[in-house]
């Protein structure tokens, strides 16, 4: 194709036939066989906005603005939502990255009332997007790992019917019960659905007679290690009109008190109190994944007006992040792990810049330092010199 017609590219994501779905398939069968060829896969969920203004973009709304707003600061934001469940399956030196397969957009609610469409709320995306990745990965136990947003009874009994093990964030004043006792012969009525009332949380808290053990958390959210105390057993969560969902809670604090008692669930009861917590803690990679997007990727700088370009556009930058890391991957070590440090930043591990540069750095040596075809009689630069400009530009662009 003429240089002239670049503008013709474009035409895959606003005219082309072609499903995303079917690609987010292929890209996850790659993430698997690179990252996560046996053992339980662990899935992230989570919702981001991707920031967008236009009289064309007619599925926008305005949201809360989760990373500018605080507790005491409510930061309003125009844009679409979008809800994508991770892989985070890529381990650098002991670092683990989120690696983004499957996005779904979730209209404004006014925008589906005008159109004719059913709303669907954030967990009823996260619980679509889920059973279509069990159905992708028939064979394999999944754990799906989300913040408070996820921790619906409805959601958590959808995994459970289908085989998926969800881990939360839990409420401290949540409703939880003893398991039914078992019925006797004879028993008239409906059978009971729990036993009786347990404790708040927020109590057992405070309690003189909780039993807590201290234990090591390896990657605590990018930090090394962090003594944690813990404290665990198992329930029953029913609330009036919901499931009844038989879950494992796990209250954490610090002893050195430099962060809030926080608790966690599980709707597999024999899962451990490490286990739950070292899941949880990869959540945040998510929110390194949307930075990492944004600030190298170009996500919220795309220009269309199509329907279907500004559906596609988004879902194929965040899959390419994952497409880069499965190509660095199939690099030699020294190509994998080289990382770009100045001597006032030293730096322990390749960051996604490193990756994406070392990915174009192989990439541009395998065809040889292209030139413009207009000047075909220019005479060629030098070997260094080609180095010198390869590496400057693989950073840069």
């Amino acid at each position: 194709m003429p240089e002239w017609r670049f503008v013709d590219f474009h035409g895959v994501l606003s005219r082309a036939a072609w499903c995303l779905r079917a690609a987010s398939r292929l890209l996850l069968g790659s993430l698997i066989a690179a990252f996560a060829p046996g053992g339980p896969v662990v899935l992230s969920i989570d919702d981001t906005i991707e920031r967008r203004r236009g009289r064309r973009i007619l599925a926008k709304g305005i949201y809360r603005d989760s990373v500018r707003s605080s507790h005491g600061h409510f930061v309003k934001a125009s844009g679409l939502a979008l809800a994508q469940p991770d892989a985070p399956g890529s381990h650098s030196r002991g670092r683990v990255w989120a690696l983004p397969f499957l996005t779904a957009f979730a209209p404004f609610e006014r925008f589906c009332r005008e159109h004719g469409r059913r709303h669907k709320r954030l967990t009823d995306w996260a619980r679509q997007l889920v059973l279509q990745s069990r159905r992708w990965l028939p064979g394999r136990e999944l754990v799906l790992v989300g913040d408070s947003g996820f921790a619906a009874l409805e959601l958590l009994a959808a995994l459970g019917r289908h085989g998926v093990v969800g881990v939360t964030r839990l409420r401290l004043d949540a409703a939880l019960y003893h398991r039914a006792p078992l019925r006797a012969p004879g028993t008239k009525g409906r059978p009971r659905t729990t036993g009786a009332r347990l404790p708040n949380l927020s109590e057992v808290l405070t309690s003189a007679e909780t039993g807590w053990r201290r234990v090591t958390v390896p990657g605590w959210y990018g930090k090394g290690e962090r003594l944690v105390e813990v404290c665990s057993a198992t329930a029953v969560w029913r609330h009036s009109g919901m499931p009844v969902v038989p879950i494992r809670w796990v209250l954490i604090r610090d002893p050195r008190g430099r962060f809030n008692p926080q608790a966690l669930l599980c709707t597999d009861p024999r899962c451990s109190p490490e286990g739950i917590i070292g899941w949880l803690v990869q959540h945040w990679q998510l929110e390194v994944t949307f930075q990492e997007t944004r600030a190298h990727l170009g996500v919220e700088t795309q220009r269309q007006w199509s329907d279907l370009a500004i559906s596609r556009t988004t879902p194929c930058l965040l899959g390419l992040s994952s497409l880069v890391t499965v190509l660095a991957a199939r690099l030699s070590s020294a190509e994998r792990q080289a990382a770009a440090t100045t001597a006032w930043y030293p730096k322990v591990r390749p960051t996604f810049r490193d990756t994406l540069a070392a990915v174009r750095r192989h990439i541009w040596h395998e065809q040889g330092l292209l030139t413009s075809r207009r000047n075909r009689h220019d005479p060629k630069s030098r070997t260094a010199l080609q180095r010198a400009l390869v590496y400057a530009i693989c950073h840069a662009a």
